[in-house]
């Protein structure tokens, strides 16, 4: 029997003896230059890692935790990039209905200068006809004064119409005027008298 056990220790012992003498002193070896590695500065957990996913069976017993983050990180940041497309999107729509806007007033303020310039031409026009008309009713006012006042007064009696008397008097002299209204009828000539005064 005790042969029997020195034969299983025989049999345990090369096993033994290559544990003890080549696996653990490469162990200790590996650890020792990791740790010296690591010291120097240079990353050989992250190199290990790396080199490990290039090893097809290796690379599933490696955990790959910044592969998550990493998703997470670019699903928020594509997140974000919509957000800001949006907002832009927003912006360029609000800027284009200002634009629009703007041309509008542009439009309106042209109108609107145009129809300045249309009316100061009306008025400079009314301005010339009036001018021009009063012109016409001082030449004609002093034909008048020109005339007997006799005749100047059955004139103007016979006309239709009272404003262009009272204009042609009022274009007159006091002192031709009064000759005038003197010849003419006591009851047109006070008519006239009343519309001279109220001018």
């Amino acid at each position: 029997m005790a042969k029997k056990e020195k034969d299983k220790n025989r049999k345990i012992n090369p096993f033994l003896w290559f544990l003890f003498a080549v696996v653990i002193p490469v162990a200790v070896v590996i650890s020792i230059v990791l740790v010296i590695l690591n010291i120097a500065g240079f990353n050989t957990f992250d190199w290990l890692k790396e080199k490990g996913n290039n090893v097809p069976i290796v690379s599933n017993m490696i955990s790959k935790d910044d592969e998550e983050p990493q998703q997470s990180t670019e699903m928020h940041l594509q997140k974000v990039i919509e957000e800001k497309d949006k907002k832009i999107e927003d912006l360029n729509q609000s800027m284009d209905d200002q634009e629009a806007q703007i041309q509008e007033l542009e439009r309106e303020i042209t109108r609107l200068e145009k129809n300045d310039s249309d009316t100061k031409n009306i008025q400079e026009t009314k301005e010339l006809e009036e001018e021009d008309s009063n012109k016409k009713v001082k030449t004609v006012a002093k034909s008048y004064e020109k005339m007997a006042p006799e005749k100047a007064a059955e004139i103007l009696e016979n006309m239709s119409d009272r404003s262009s008397v009272v204009s042609i008097l009022n274009a007159m002299s006091n002192d031709s005027r009064g000759e005038i209204l003197q010849e003419m009828d006591p009851k047109k000539a006070a008519e006239v008298t009343k519309n001279l005064m109220e001018n």
